[in-house]
């Protein structure tokens, strides 16, 4: 009898014990879900909200000033015979062929210098990185002084060596080149500082293995260091491509698109068609075609990684 009141006593305390974590458990979901409701307010309100307004403006032919009216699928169809937006597309092809390969090479070779126990490398990593903090504006109006291709800083130093600098901003087989040039020294301090987490996540055994097979530092490099850094490229490629559809800054402080539309971005023209033609339902469509071609390349992007992982 005692063995069963025992076991019968036991069997009540075990389900009050789980009544007990079933009713903690409730308390805390609605207490995270509390918690999460105002920055889940705020994304609906700022970002879903807006996308989806977007979206129905890009069908209209709003320009601010008189009522919007339905035109359906007309916006799009104008894009297919833009000229000028075919040209934005190609100029963006084009920054992202010099700007996505060189940054994440440019980053990666700086990871792996200041990624060495040696004294004076945590100040380099933060002089590295300050361009980063730097506003687009401002980074932009300075180096605009310093290509200027008469007193600029780029072309005297030029000029020393006996090399007559071009006209950077002003010729439109370079204005591209030196925007490049520009976000480039902004943007490669934080994906160093990316490639630098990357590189002390790899565990140093599998170094010290590769050396004990008597592999050189190239080898080690091409057979443990650039696998292991597989997700942290992929991230840091997506990144800057994101980036380069989304350039804005540079273009218009530095060329104002020009010379002859050599530098004018997707952004820049939307920019153009909403703000200065008051165009708002075809930079609405403009800006939606940009948003799947973004999604477009990150999913190419996303196929290529995984491909490239399974082999």
């Amino acid at each position: 009898m005692r063995v069963s009141e025992a076991l019968a006593k036991g069997s009540k305390v075990d389900v009050y014990h789980k009544k007990g974590i079933s009713r903690l458990g409730r308390h805390q979901e609605r207490m995270a879900y509390i918690f999460i409701a105002p920055a889940m307010l705020l994304f609906f309100i700022f970002v879903v909200y807006p996308i989806f307004k977007a979206v129905i403006l890009s069908c209209t032919n709003y320009d601010i000033i008189s009522r919007s009216e339905w035109v359906g699928l007309e916006n799009y169809k104008r894009l297919l015979h833009d000229n000028l937006f075919f040209i934005t597309l190609k100029n963006i092809l084009y920054y992202v062929s010099m700007a996505v390969p060189t940054g994440i090479v440019i980053s990666l070779g700086l990871a792996m210098i200041l990624n060495r126990k040696k004294p004076g490398m945590k100040t380099f990593r933060a002089i590295y990185y300050i361009p980063m903090l730097t506003s687009g504006v401002a980074a932009s109006v300075v180096w605009l002084w310093l290509l200027n291709p008469e007193y600029g800083l780029v072309n005297q130093l030029l000029r020393n060596i006996g090399i007559i600098g071009p006209t950077w901003l002003a010729d439109s087989s370079t204005a591209m080149f030196a925007i490049v040039i520009v976000t480039l020294w902004q943007g490669v301090g934080g994906n160093m500082i990316i490639y630098l987490a990357g590189l002390q996540g790899i565990p140093g055994y599998l170094y010290e293995s590769a050396v004990l097979d008597g592999a050189n530092r190239w080898q080690s490099f091409w057979h443990i260091t650039w696998p292991m850094l597989r997700p942290t490229t992929f991230f840091v490629s997506i990144i800057l491509m994101i980036g380069a559809f989304q350039l804005f800054d540079q273009a218009y402080v530095m060329t104002e698109g020009g010379p002859a539309n050599a530098t004018k971005t997707v952004v820049y023209y939307i920019y153009e068609t909403g703000f200065e033609e008051l165009k708002m339902g075809y930079a609405s469509a403009q800006a939606f075609v940009l948003f799947m071609i973004i999604l477009a390349f990150s999913l190419v992007n996303i196929w290529i990684n995984r491909e490239s992982s399974m082999w």
